[in-house]
């Protein structure tokens, strides 16, 4: 989750970056260029930690963990049944390949 985060963080800021970068600015303006650039990343990560921050308590709020155990149970559960019947499949297959019937 959190190579999510910093991929959208990435190409939020690399847009703004291009639509900074793609105005045409008078030549006295240049130097003020950079600390507009900072002060909306500046912004941008606040806001992005307040979001974040909200997120996550949300979702420790709403996490349950009968529901987290019972998913976790079904998992364990499917899996075995799964390599089981793989086993019987590639059993029968190896049979039907070889001829032993």
């Amino acid at each position: 989750m959190g190579t999510r985060y910093l991929l959208v963080l990435v190409l939020v800021l690399l847009v703004l970056g291009c639509e900074v970068r793609g105005t045409h600015m008078p030549q006295q303006d240049e130097a003020a260029s950079p600390a507009l650039l900072a002060q909306l990343q500046e912004s941008l990560y606040s806001y992005w930690g307040t979001a974040r921050s909200a997120a996550q308590e949300l979702y420790e709020k709403t996490y349950l963990t009968t529901m987290d155990e019972k998913i976790r149970d079904l998992y364990t559960k499917s899996t075995a049944a799964m390599s089981t019947y793989a086993g019987i499949f590639s059993d029968q297959l190896l049979s039907m390949l070889k001829g032993d019937q």
